[in-house]
């Protein structure tokens, strides 16, 4: 099968060009927040928990969204698929394995 016409490859460019979006997205909130909120001088900085804004919103609160976000690509738009050929016969071993189980017996 042609590669352009193989599902599998264009779901996986596909996970991979979301990938690539979530990490921008992800770059971007820590640039943001990181430099915008601590542009200021450090007599200005407000605080979150003890700790300045600019620094809660982008370390400690940004990497578990991020993860949030990694969870759900992975969760809703992530497909397992086989990665072997769809017309390639199944390894001996798979076969053996299968003719080897005790307490099954073949059926004609």
């Amino acid at each position: 099968m042609a590669r352009k016409n193989d599902k599998r490859f264009l779901q996986a460019n596909r996970e991979a060009l979301f990938a690539l979006a979530a990490y921008a997205l992800y770059f971007l909130w820590w640039y943001l927040t990181a430099y915008g909120l601590g542009n200021d001088s450090p007599d200005n900085y407000s605080y979150t928990l003890g700790m300045p804004d600019w620094f809660f919103y982008s370390c400690v609160l940004g990497y578990p969204v991020a993860c949030l976000l990694v969870w759900g690509l992975v969760r809703f738009f992530f497909r397992d698929m086989p990665l072997d050929d769809d017309g390639t016969p199944q390894a001996p071993e798979a076969l053996s394995s299968r003719e080897n189980r005790p307490g099954q017996e073949e059926r004609p």
